[in-house]
């Protein structure tokens, strides 16, 4: 059987994505040091970068750690590269289906206000819209073929981001 470039994969029982997300969110962090590099521009006044970074660094890691609690509790892998064993359904999990990728996004935004990079702050937009092509995309497949009407149910009711 020929596999789809995304998707689910039954013979591997995991989400056929493009890229680890973590790769996702590190090539576009360097990207963004990148162009930052070769081309500086603040976006933000001197002052207020640091503890505007700050707090929305603290409120991603928050956010990715309760997501980890709830897929620890129900003792499912955080490894996108292993099957899932069940739904995290509740916690942060009944507000968000990807709470640990607006983490992620949350952290890249964080970065950037610290750095004051418009770059950085810019690429979260392509973050965002590589992690629901590459891996949200795919893993709803996944999880829709694995689990059906209880994941049928679950997204009906929760939305994808916020």
């Amino acid at each position: 059987m020929q596999k789809k470039p995304w998707g689910f994969d039954p013979a591997a029982d995991r989400a056929n994505v493009v890229a680890s997300p973590t790769m996702i969110f590190a090539g576009v962090l360097v990207l963004g040091f990148g162009l930052d590099m070769m081309r500086p521009a603040a976006f933000l006044p001197e002052d207020w970068g640091l503890p505007l970074g700050l707090i929305v660094i603290f409120v991603a890691v928050n956010i990715k750690l309760f997501a980890a609690r709830e897929m620890i509790r129900v003792k499912t892998h955080l490894d996108i590269r292993k099957p899932a064993n069940d739904i995290a359904t509740s916690g942060v999990y009944s507000v968000s289906r990807n709470p640990l990728y607006i983490g992620m996004i949350l952290l890249n935004i964080g970065i950037g206000c610290i750095v004051n990079s418009v770059w950085i702050f810019l690429l979260s937009a392509v973050l965002a819209v590589t992690l629901q092509k590459g891996v949200v995309e795919p893993e709803e497949a996944y999880l829709e073929q694995k689990f059906g009407e209880k994941y049928l149910r679950y997204k009906a009711k929760v939305r994808r981001w916020i």
